[in-house]
């Protein structure tokens, strides 16, 4: 299976040499769960999408420091591709930016949230399981990095994990057994370490001091960020099978 990378944002320049850029993070994430995918990144933050939906089996969606609701010449080409990729059977993944874009782009609204920042571990509760999220716990903690966050959902979509922190932490598209997207807030492709640091470079800057702070103090705890990866490795799976007997 080929899934398509969709790049939204650059990792820090500062961060970079240690971690490398979203594109191998994403790889590096998921290839453990899924043996012999094979992936192509785009960088849409610059301009450049694919020819067209079927470039690829499945399509990704990055985090990006960019705000879906900023008038930059790449997102409104992005949402269009989103929903030209869905309406051709291609199954979707997205998260952070891409979780809010995803959104926006089926019929949703992401803004800038008056909870503020949040970062650090934080634990989702599974409110809807379905049959490709067998196995792994009913809640879940996992790396977290956002201020925007989705406030309004699309009427097909089915909210799957949330927070008190983040109503709608988790959505599936379109039929939650059988979905044509899903998508995620938090960030389980990030490291501790790269996650850690991140937060060490934005508190005080662009995160408040004492958020900063309770963010760090979270480090160290255990995060389920493979079981997320399994959960996406037999959805993207099931939704291309279903796209080839079709």
């Amino acid at each position: 299976m080929l899934i398509g990378i969709l790049q939204t944002g650059d990792v820090p320049e500062a961060l970079a040499p240690r971690h490398g850029e979203y594109a191998p993070m994403f790889e590096a994430w998921l290839g453990p769960a899924g043996p012999g995918l094979t992936f192509r990144a785009y960088g849409a933050h610059h301009g450049v999408l694919p020819a067209g939906p079927a470039d690829c089996d499945a399509w990704l969606i990055t985090g990006s420091k960019h705000g879906v609701y900023d008038d930059l010449p790449w997102i409104a080409p992005l949402k269009a591709f989103l929903r030209d990729a869905r309406a051709a059977g291609r199954p979707i993944v997205g998260v952070c930016f891409g979780h809010q874009i995803l959104a926006e782009a089926l019929g949703g609204r992401a803004e800038k949230s008056a909870k503020g920042w949040g970062a650090g571990v934080h634990d989702y509760q599974v409110v809807r399981r379905t049959n490709w999220m067998n196995g792994g716990p009913d809640s879940f903690a996992i790396h977290t990095m956002h201020q925007d966050q989705v406030t309004a959902i699309p009427e097909d979509a089915t909210v799957l994990a949330a927070s008190p922190f983040c109503e709608f932490a988790m959505l599936a598209y379109g039929d939650p057994e059988a979905p044509d997207a899903i998508s995620i807030q938090p960030h389980p492709e990030f490291g501790a370490d790269y996650a850690r640091e991140l937060v060490e470079m934005r508190t005080g800057v662009t995160i408040p001091a004492d958020r900063g702070a309770a963010a760090l103090a979270s480090f160290g705890r255990p995060v389920n960020r493979q079981d997320f990866a399994r959960w996406c490795v037999d959805y993207l799976r099931a939704a291309t099978a279903r796209r080839s007997g079709a």
